[in-house]
């Protein structure tokens, strides 16, 4: 065999190695999947809002139907965790046995009880949370984390070998142990974010290294669609009482200073 056919038959090879993956979601955080996973895989994407898919580097990929998208190996569900239910009920009946269905919300508790209820039992289902976004990772998603939540089937550490090899730090927990320190890390999170961004234009000149790093997480969230926030702070079913106990602190504080107004005003000089 000579060069040419070699080259030509690993390529062959490793075309039909790649795994059929139906997106379906192209939001803000569909698109990234999309560009991480147009080279690897065999892509198609669903999403009634768009006429067609194209990535920043002028890429086209292929958009179909949610009952061709149900034929692939791997469907990964981009859509808001307020959607998840009615997804999950019009994918059912077109999924075929031992597909992986993984979604990728902020939220985990809720999302995986509505997969596990609402899709068929010969289907294998993770759960994910990648703690990054459009904007943390628009140099790439190495040295990021990703949260994996299996609930069904063995598949997962297939996916979790390849998220390694992609230079992802994997982190296997249930989704409860998930959504209790999440209602701490983005709840609190974006709350502070959406209050500061609402205050108005943020200093930049007179600035601090801590500010700095407020100045910058407020830009990482500002720019989420509103289901996101509604997610970490409505669906999360342990963040009203991480928000509850940051509020209460917030006005003890606020009585303190109330309390005590002549604390650092200036003495007059004698």
């Amino acid at each position: 065999m000579g060069l040419k056919q070699t080259f030509e038959s690993a390529h062959s090879v490793e075309q039909a190695q790649q795994p059929f993956v139906g997106l379906v979601g192209f939001g803000g955080f569909g698109r990234l999947i999309a560009r991480e996973l147009a080279q690897g895989s065999k892509l198609t994407i669903c999403d009634p809002l768009y006429s067609r898919a194209v990535l920043p580097d002028g890429q086209r990929l292929t958009l179909q139907g949610l009952a061709e998208v149900a034929q692939s190996d791997i469907v990964i569900l981009a859509v808001p965790v307020s959607a998840m239910a009615h997804v999950c009920r019009v994918l059912a009946p077109h999924l075929r046995p031992g597909t992986l269905v993984v979604d990728v919300g902020s939220v985990k508790v809720a999302p995986m009880q509505d997969m596990q209820r609402l899709l068929p039992a010969h289907v294998e289902i993770l759960g994910t949370h990648p703690l990054f976004g459009p904007q943390s990772a628009r140099d790439g998603i190495a040295g990021h984390k990703i949260a994996l939540c299996p609930v069904r089937g063995s598949k997962w550490r297939r996916v979790a070998a390849v998220l390694r090899r992609r230079g992802l730090q994997v982190l296997v927990t249930s989704a409860q142990e998930h959504d209790r320190e999440l209602a701490v890390v983005q709840g609190l999170t974006h709350m502070i974010g959406k209050v500061l961004s609402d205050l108005g234009p943020m200093p930049e000149r007179l600035t601090t290294a801590s500010f700095d790093l407020l100045r910058e997480a407020v830009r990482m969230v500002q720019d989420d669609p509103p289901t996101v926030l509604h997610a970490i702070e409505v669906a999360n079913p342990y963040a009203a009482e991480v928000r509850n106990a940051f509020f209460e602190r917030a006005e003890e504080l606020k009585a303190q200073f109330e309390a005590h107004p002549e604390v650092g005003k200036t003495v007059p000089a004698s």
